[in-house]
């Protein structure tokens, strides 16, 4: 998937600020600073990409720890960093750094190669690659795994040279893929306006680095180091420096987005939601075989389900998926019914919470449902 982010920052940014779920815990918990985990990629005996001589493990981390720097002058900031010397870290073990931490950021930095002349900055999310192009790589990052002694164990059979092996890597990161994207395009067009590099877009691969981390999650590849002329820009002090400063940049002005969404905009598309239901007829709207409720919660820790847990709502229900537990509000075919009980969860300070529908079970797309006839 190519993002053109011409008309991203209005489309996204709206999804993010509307439907964007309780993992937002920062901004409930303002004294909690923003952690950001920043990842170099390959080091030690895996040199990444050699294009032109150069060393791709060498390059990153120069770039990591300048981006690093930045941000630790910025109040209220937190940075770390899965290396910050010339050490081997297994894939694996990479987004759990940013687990344990409770980060609300994971980026990954990478430089790419090609068989011919190709150039140009990147930014990936992790999800199913719709082009050749896309899975070539996430093949080339994902074959570090080779160099792991116990590589078998520890990736439970992956095949970074399948791409069916990817298709279940997506299932955890659906639940920040909007935040992705928007962090992601951010940067991306830094890197295209700022620095007037060739705009590779905002696009979508299975990299096994951004697998089960818990909070929103990039790749940047920062260029091609078999670009003659490119892969001396990125090894340059200059180049290293520009690059750093704008994926710094592209953090900063996420983190504020964040701010500005909890503070009004989310206020305001929660009093419209309230005013809209209140003047729209509010007789039955049945929706057969449908099960509407309320997501106000996603958490890898598993809650009781007792109100003094959920700011006072009763009816809560709990549901497993991938590694996380979602919590569920209310329970109705009626869709202004289940309209009403979200309003009773804003007040109740669930300001995130959205509407989700199943059937049988699955989990559907509500747009698909309301614009569906089966009433």
């Amino acid at each position: 998937m190519v993002i053109n982010f011409n008309y991203i920052f209005f489309i996204v940014f709206l999804v993010f600020v509307t439907n964007s779920n309780s993992s937002n815990k920062n901004y409930k918990n303002p004294d909690k600073p923003f952690i950001i985990v920043l990842d170099a990629g390959h080091g030690g005996h895996d040199p990444g990409n050699l294009g032109n001589g150069y060393r791709e493990k060498d390059i990153v981390l120069k770039i990591v720890l300048k981006v690093g720097k930045i941000l630790e002058k910025q109040p209220n900031f937190k940075v770390i960093y899965t290396r910050k010397t010339d050490v081997f870290v297994k894939l694996h073990e990479r987004a759990p750094v940013a687990n344990r931490a409770d980060a609300d950021l994971f980026v990954s930095v990478h430089c790419d190669a090609f068989t011919n002349n190709a150039f140009g900055a990147g930014t990936f999310v992790l999800g199913l690659h719709r082009s050749q192009a896309n899975f070539e790589v996430a093949k080339r990052e994902n074959e570090v795994i080779f160099l792991e002694d116990d590589y078998e164990e520890n990736y439970e059979g992956f095949d970074p040279n399948s791409p069916e092996s990817l298709i279940g890597m997506t299932l955890m990161q659906e639940e920040y893929l909007d935040q992705s994207i928007l962090l992601a395009s951010l940067i991306q067009n830094n890197f295209s306006k700022n620095l007037n590099r060739k705009d590779r877009s905002v696009k979508q691969a299975g990299f096994m680095v951004l697998y089960k981390s818990y909070m929103p999650s990039i790749l940047i590849e920062t260029g091609f180091l078999t670009n003659k002329q490119e892969g001396a820009y990125l090894n340059s002090t200059r180049g290293q420096n520009e690059i750093a400063n704008e994926i710094a940049k592209g953090i900063i002005t996420y983190k504020k987005s964040l701010s500005l969404s909890n503070e009004t905009i989310l206020d305001a598309a929660n009093q419209i939601e309230k005013n809209n239901f209140q003047n729209n007829n509010q007789s039955e709207n049945n929706y057969e075989g449908i099960e509407f409720r309320i997501q106000i919660a996603a958490s890898s820790k598993k809650l009781e389900l007792k109100p003094y847990n959920f700011n006072g709502l009763n009816n809560v229900q709990r549901k497993k998926e991938e590694s996380l537990f979602k919590y569920y509000y209310g329970s109705t075919s009626d869709y202004n019914k289940i309209r009403s009980l979200k309003i009773n969860a804003i007040e109740k300070g669930y300001k995130t919470s959205y509407i989700v529908a199943f059937k049988d079970g699955i989990k559907l797309k509500l747009s698909d449902v309301l614009n569906s006839t089966n009433k």
